[in-house]
């Protein structure tokens, strides 16, 4: 039986990635989490407490701020797959302290690339990076896995300066290494300072939402939205699969893959779906956020032909997603009401 090493297991994507290694493999699930503000236990408790297959799951406390000491490395064993979910993910929270998220996805990238510099049977190590490090999209462009960075916020730049440890580490030590990008991930469970939760209590409330627009205040920003559920799946077919492409004509050897929702939605819409599913009116006002607070974008857009030609996309569409996760906040408000 292999054994995967989830680092923020307890965070919003990654609990549904366990959820889903559960319940599509015999593998052991190892839980790495320092369970603050993104990580809450509530989640792993939500999806194992029916689970039969809970008993495969080990929870270890640690923050990645720190190396890891022998006794954690001892309560983690020898794994096959190490899955670098954990970091730091809000903007506005990085604008306003950089510092914080240097240390949680530079520092953190660092320490645990250090940890799987010492397994020996290890096959893989995944880190989780984002469609933010390629900066704002212009209108039709929609970038590739290879493409050049642009952070536009400190955020985006800690997980660019991740990914860069993880070509060094790959080129240095070998260790057999995939990056995924993906973006605007959504789904049950999701904090609900997030748009899609923040939508769904505003309009259940009748409240106003302020909608990301344009400098003219007419074009609403937009993004390829996917549901966790979607991302653990691409994940998972990455590593069942043992993919591998061709080196790009620069030589670079490390493989990076973007996991993207099926289609491409602006916030406007969005918002509008959401009301449709309530049957309530949506209050709404477009508001200019990127003159206002710089390190905002208007639309990202990633390039998910790679993985279509290797014989993967998401199973649903973003309509029949995003009924669904209305549906059940609705049904499960101790999420929506935290």
């Amino acid at each position: 039986m292999k054994r995967v090493l989830i680092t923020g297991g307890a965070g919003f994507i990654a609990h549904h990635v366990i959820d889903t290694i559960l319940a599509e493999t015999d593998w052991e699930v190892v839980s790495l989490d320092r369970l603050d503000f993104s990580g809450n236990l509530n989640r792993l408790h939500d999806v194992l407490k029916d689970n039969k297959n809970k008993k495969r799951v080990k929870v270890v406390h640690h923050d990645l701020k720190a190396e890891l000491n022998p006794m954690i490395e001892n309560l983690i064993g020898k794994v096959e797959y190490i899955l670098h979910l954990a970091a730091g993910s809000h903007v506005d929270r990085s604008i306003d302290n950089p510092l914080e998220f240097v240390y949680d996805n530079v520092v953190g990238t660092c320490n645990i690339l250090n940890f799987a510099r010492k397994q020996d049977r290890l096959e893989r190590f995944v880190y989780f990076s984002t469609d933010e490090v390629f900066g704002p999209a212009p209108d039709t462009i929609k970038y590739k896995e290879m493409d050049r960075y642009n952070s536009t916020n400190p955020y985006s730049a800690s997980k660019a300066g991740g990914e860069e440890l993880c070509v060094a580490f790959e080129n240095t030590y070998s260790i057999p290494m995939f990056i995924t990008h993906t973006m605007n991930v959504f789904g049950e469970r999701q904090h609900p300072e997030k748009y899609i939760p923040l939508c769904i209590r505003r309009i259940r409330d009748g409240d106003k939402i302020f909608i990301h627009a344009d400098s003219d205040k007419t074009t609403p920003g937009s993004r390829h939205y996917i549901h966790a559920k979607d991302v653990s799946d691409g994940l998972l077919f990455l590593l069942k699969n043992n993919i591998n492409v061709d080196k790009d004509s620069t030589g670079a050897k490390l493989q990076k893959f973007n996991i993207v929702g099926k289609e491409e939605v602006d916030n406007y819409r969005l918002a509008a779906t959401i009301a449709e599913i309530q049957n309530r009116p949506l209050n709404f006002e477009l508001v200019d956020f990127h003159s206002s607070r710089p390190g905002h974008d208007l639309r990202y857009a990633l390039d998910g032909s790679l993985m279509e030609s290797l014989g993967w996309r998401p199973k649903y569409s973003f309509t029949d997603r995003i009924d669904q996760v209305t549906n059940w906040y609705l049904t499960n408000r101790e999420w929506l009401d935290l």
